[in-house]
């Protein structure tokens, strides 16, 4: 691995958007997704330019491609992205640690995804060690949903410290609502 940072140019908002297709749910086989994993959502270049204007992404360089990122949200980039509004929603209606997670200031784990050639090697855990790094002295936790189905993503992602707060039922998915208590 050369290196792991922040995203800052054009091109390596476009290599997080170029890795992101490679992994979507539409392009991969029920094999891959059951054995590696999936991304959901698509995003933008505009979109992810306006995420990383409030929050910047951590990503992982190889030669100067991007073969690992984890994207950054916030309560503000919360209309950004309409497809994620109901992920809010749902946030907006959980509670951890005694209060609505509307009421807490948090980070939300927007996606993160590792290219085919660099799994089974750790860059997983360490995109998410620079990401605590990078948002844990301004936010007490971060926290995302995870499509049930992908095993792979929740069980790395409990590896790592995730806990599941909460469970819900959509038409077309099962979906698990996980937090990384950072204090």
């Amino acid at each position: 691995m050369d290196q792991i940072r922040i995203a800052k140019t054009a091109s390596d908002l476009q290599g997080i958007l170029d890795l992101q297709w490679e992994n979507h749910l539409s392009r991969v086989s029920d094999e891959v997704r059951q054995a590696d994993g999936f991304v959901t959502v698509r995003h933008t270049p505009e979109q992810l330019l306006a995420l990383q204007s409030i929050a910047p992404h951590v990503i992982a360089l190889e030669e100067d491609q991007v073969v690992g990122y984890i994207l950054a949200m916030t309560k503000a980039s919360r209309d950004l992205i309409p497809v994620l509004i109901p992920m809010f929603d749902q946030f907006d209606q959980v509670y951890y640690k005694g209060k609505k997670i509307a009421d807490h200031d948090y980070l939300v784990i927007g996606q993160v995804c590792v290219g085919k050639n660099q799994r089974g090697k750790g860059l997983f855990d360490q995109l998410y060690e620079a990401y605590k790094n990078q948002f844990s002295s301004q936010f007490p936790f971060a926290i995302t949903e995870i499509a049930k189905s992908n095993t792979r993503s929740l069980a790395a992602h409990r590896r790592v410290g995730f806990e599941v707060i909460h469970e819900f039922e959509e038409v077309t998915q099962s979906w698990a609502i996980v937090a990384w208590d950072w204090k």
